[in-house]
Formats: C-alpha cells, sequence, structure tokens
C-alpha cells in the first residue's frame, strides 16, 4: 500500500454543511490534500499530523444545531446552525401599548353608536346596568382567556393556535374559518354605516351609482393604509379615537345644569321589554375581545403589552358606552321609542346646538373607519398566522416590504366588497351565530390546554385553578345559549351552511397539498411552549 493510499483510508475532510447541519464528506478532497504535502517530511510526521486532523474532522460530526457558527474558506459569513436569517420582520416596528389599546377599542367597541338601541328596548336603568353588568359577565372573562392564551402563544394566528394545540388542527382550522367569516361580514357593514350618518348632509351618497363609488373608493384608500403596516393602522387609530370619543366629553360638561337623576331611576314593566334586541344591543358591542390575539406576534414585548392593553380598553370602552348614555337619559325627557340608531346626533343638537350634532355624525362616520382598519388588520393576520401553521397555501404567508400579509389583506378586501352591496339585516345575526360557536370551542380549548399544558410558562396567568376556570365560563356559556335560541330559523340554516362549508374546506384542502397542487409549508420561527422548569417538559403532557 502507498503513502498515498494509506493516508487515503485514515483521513476524512469536511467540505461543506448540508441540509439539517450534516457533515459532508468528500474522500476525493483527501487525495488532493494528501499530495500538497511537503515531501521533505517525514512520513511518520504526516501520519501524525494527519491523524491528529482526521480526529478533529471526524469530531465535528457530532455538531448539533446551536454550535459555534462555521464559515467557509472564502470568508463568506454562515448565520448560526439552527438560526433564520435575517427577514423583512426584522425591521417593522412591533406595535406599543397605546396603539394597541386603540386597535382593541376599535375592535370591540369604536364608540357609543348603535347602543341608543338598549334604551329602546328597556329603558334607561337596565341599558345602564347592562353596560357594567354585561362587561363582568362576559367581556372580562373573554378578555382574562385572550390574556393568558395571547401570552403563552405570541405569534399570529390568536384563537387559532389555542385550539390546534388544544384539540387538533382540524378544529383549529374550524375556528379560523369561523371566526374569519365573521370578521369579514362585520367589517363588511363598516363602510355602508359610515355612509349611513352622512347621508343626511349629502343625501346623493343615500344610493346609485355615487354611493357605489364612494364605497369602492372607501375600501381601497382604508386597505392601502392596512398594507402599509400596524404602525400607522395604530396611529391611525389613536386620532380617530380621540376624534370620536371627543364630543362626548364636551356634550357632557353642557349637559350638567339639565341633568335630572330621577330620569335614570324610571322602572320599566319587565314584561315590555325586548329582551331579545336588548341581550342582542349588548352582545354585539361588547365582544371581540379575542380579536386582537391575531397580532400577538406584531406586539412590543406582548407578555407584558397584551395583558395590560387589554385592561386599560376594557374600561375605556365601558366608559364609553355608560357616560354617553347616562348623559343622554339624564339630560332630556325620555320618549323610548325615539332611541334608535343616530338618535345620539339629535341629543346632541338638543343639548349644545347644531355644530355639536355636526361633531358627532363626524365622530360616528370616522368611528366606523377605525372600526374597518382595527377588523381588516385581525382578519389579515389571522390568514398569515394559519399559513404559517400549514393551514393555508404558502402565498397566504407572504409579507410585503412594510411586514404586512399582502395576500390576506387582499383576501378580506375582496370579502368586503362582495359583502358590501347585500342586506346585512339576518346576515348580520348569522355573524353573531358564528361568533357564538366560535366562542364555545374557545372556551373548551382554554380549559384543554390547563389540563394538557399545566407547568407550561404563561406571563400572565388568570388566578385560578382548572375549577375555577370552568365556573369562569359558565356565565358566558349560558350568555351564549341564550343568544343562539334567539336566532331565527332562517339565521340558524344560514350559519349551519357556513359551518359545512368549512367543515368540507379543510379536507380539501390537505388534498391539494398532498397532490402538490399547492404549496403550503411551516414556519420554522414558530414559538414554542415554553416550560419555567424544563424538566417538566413533556412531562406534563397528557
Amino acid at each position: 500500500m502507498s503513502g498515498t493510499e494509506e493516508k487515503g483510508q485514515i483521513v476524512v475532510a469536511v467540505v461543506g454543511v448540508g441540509d439539517g447541519g450534516a457533515v459532508e464528506v468528500d474522500n476525493k478532497a483527501i487525495v488532493q490534500n494528501i499530495a500538497a504535502v511537503d515531501s521533505q517530511q517525514s512520513q511518520s510526521s504526516s501520519l501524525q499530523s494527519l491523524n491528529n486532523t482526521a480526529e478533529q474532522c471526524l469530531g465535528c460530526q457530532e455538531i448539533k444545531q446551536g454550535s459555534t457558527p462555521m464559515r467557509e474558506p472564502s470568508g463568506a459569513d454562515y448565520i448560526q446552525i439552527g438560526e433564520r436569517a435575517p427577514s423583512v420582520i426584522d425591521n417593522v416596528r412591533k406595535v406599543s401599548l397605546i396603539p394597541l389599546v386603540f386597535l382593541i377599542f376599535y375592535e370591540v367597541s369604536g364608540g357609543p353608536f348603535g347602543v341608543e338601541e338598549s334604551v329602546q328596548a328597556a329603558g334607561p336603568l337596565l341599558a345602564l346596568l347592562g353596560f357594567l353588568i354585561f362587561p363582568i359577565i362576559w367581556s372580562v372573562p373573554e378578555a382574562l382567556i385572550t390574556a393568558e392564551l395571547g401570552t403563552m402563544f405570541p405569534e399570529n394566528g390568536g384563537y387559532v393556535v389555542w385550539v390546534s394545540e388544544a384539540l387538533g388542527p382540524y378544529w383549529g382550522f374550524q375556528q379560523g374559518w369561523m371566526k374569519w367569516l365573521s370578521g369579514v361580514i362585520d367589517n363588511a357593514l363598516y363602510p355602508v354605516l359610515f355612509l349611513d350618518y352622512l347621508k343626511s348632509a349629502w343625501p346623493a351618497l343615500e344610493s346609485g351609482f355615487p354611493r357605489i363609488i364612494v364605497v369602492l373608493v372607501l375600501t381601497v384608500v382604508l386597505t392601502c393604509m392596512n398594507y402599509r403596516g400596524l404602525t400607522i393602522v395604530g396611529w391611525v387609530a389613536i386620532l380617530l379615537g380621540v376624534f370620536s370619543l371627543l364630543p362626548f366629553v364636551v356634550m357632557g360638561f353642557i349637559s350638567i345644569p339639565k341633568l335630572k337623576p330621577s330620569r335614570w331611576l324610571v322602572l320599566v314593566d319587565l314584561h315590555k321589554v325586548n329582551w331579545g334586541s336588548y341581550l342582542n344591543v349588548l352582545f354585539w358591542n361588547l365582544n371581540y375581545w379575542d380579536s386582537i390575539s391575531t397580532l400577538a406576534g406584531e406586539l412590543d414585548n406582548p407578555g407584558r403589552t397584551l395583558p395590560r392593553a387589554l385592561f386599560y380598553a376594557l374600561i375605556m370602552v365601558v366608559f364609553g358606552y355608560f357616560f354617553p348614555i347616562l348623559i343622554g337619559t339624564g339630560a332630556i325627557p325620555l320618549h323610548r321609542d325615539d332611541w334608535s340608531d343616530g338618535y345620539f346626533s339629535d341629543i346632541a343638537k338638543m343639548i349644545g346646538g347644531v355644530w355639536l350634532r355636526w361633531w358627532i355624525q363626524a365622530a360616528a362616520a370616522m368611528s366606523n373607519m377605525g372600526m374597518f382598519l382595527a377588523e381588516m388588520s385581525s382578519d389579515s393576520f389571522q390568514l398569515l398566522g394559519m399559513a404559517e401553521r400549514g393551514m393555508l397555501p404558502k402565498l397566504f404567508a407572504k409579507r410585503s416590504r412594510h411586514g404586512t400579509p399582502l395576500v390576506g389583506i387582499l383576501f378580506s378586501a375582496s370579502g368586503v366588497l362582495l359583502l358590501s352591496w347585500l342586506s346585512f339585516g339576518e346576515i348580520v345575526a348569522a355573524e353573531n351565530f358564528l361568533y357564538c360557536i366560535g366562542m364555545i370551542i374557545e372556551f373548551i380549548a382554554f380549559i384543554r390546554l390547563r389540563k394538557k399544558y399545566p407547568a407550561a410558562s404563561r406571563p400572565y396567568k388568570i388566578p385560578l385553578g382548572t375549577v375555577g376556570s370552568i365556573l369562569m365560563c359558565v356565565l358566558p356559556a349560558i350568555l351564549i345559549g341564550m343568544v343562539l335560541a334567539l336566532s331565527s330559523l332562517k339565521v340558524a340554516v344560514i350559519s349551519i351552511i357556513a359551518i359545512l362549508i368549512g367543515l368540507v374546506t379543510q379536507p380539501c384542502l390537505k388534498y391539494t397539498e398532498k397532490k402538490r397542487w399547492l404549496r403550503f409549508s411551516v414556519s420554522p420561527d414558530l414559538p414554542e411552549v415554553r416550560y419555567d422548569n424544563p424538566q417538566c417538559d413533556g412531562a406534563s403532557r397528557e
């Protein structure tokens, strides 16, 4: 055996790092390496040197992800094994506390526009009590669950991720389908309502071609704002929120000399209360606290920011409903039949004059813009989160240079334009129906995750055990049952058809993935369930 052949059996050479961090070995490179050895060296010293090299290189085969970075001979930089390459996400500013508070405010409320019917249905006393008690029964539990699970899984997709981890990806997809459809139906209302508040000043906007053009232009402009990023959306929401709430503060100061507390205590015969309308108004105006969870991956320090923002937004929402009703019912004589949508503008005229009425009308119109922006952000990032988990085709995970989900925004905007031309009476009720079914699944997922991951790290945890958590969900579940029971047969049929479409769509998407007709992929950047005590990992799972 020649010296070269002998050395070729001893020495291996590392020539690169393949997929998954595997070390590639090339025996041809070994021969070339040995041929370059100075012939003046003694054969024994060469063998010793090369054997040392062999030991070092063989040890390289045990390199695992997260080890010391390797470099090519050319000097090209390698990222650390297991570390992702820089992306557009790294250059996008995260959403901070104040913009987040106003985004939640517009996801849930947007101001007191639309609460007038609660007074018509039940009188001033029950209306005031409703907007104090209902948040405790419904809003607080939903906000607490959002705070716990949104910080436990700080990624886009929100409730889709929670249900997927608790019940599996099939039910996660169903949750995403129902919540997204509910959100798009909800968002299609806002351009129309925007014009409804302005048509008294511009009658041409009531119907016909001018109305169609304005709806189209408004949808395109607001969609472009969403495309430019959550930072812009958040600060626009702040400006719109201040503009929408400030006239009610002014109206409150002006109304002080006219307030009569006895008007708040007028009793209404309970048999004459329209309970269906009353509950629907309360439910409509105090839900969707979980919508902000679909943006959890875009938040600055979500473990701290999200719970605080939910707390501040809850105070703002309750105050934003209670205070205007308190003013309106206390400052003018009660005529329940007059309390319909838009009546606050009439109250403003009676209290402060025409200028205040115009301000209230403009505030109502601007509020609809804010709700549109917040809802579209939630809907589009939900689709991005589903795509990052392989539930939707890969194209839905594509981000623009502003970090926004381009395809998700276009998809949601298309749904809004399609539905903007329809009559929304019973379709809106169908939206509530779908939302209620989704919330039942969400409550089940919350309890399931408490049992499945008892030792998992939760930056914010509701201070209740498993039994307490179940009891917390009982009253909201009863309320959901009441809302569903009050639904008409037509609404139930429409909603069930929508649910069946989702049940069929998920297997169809899996089939297209199997046939490779569409590309699906799971993002490597998704956070995993963390444990405060690493020894608990796996041991605490069922």
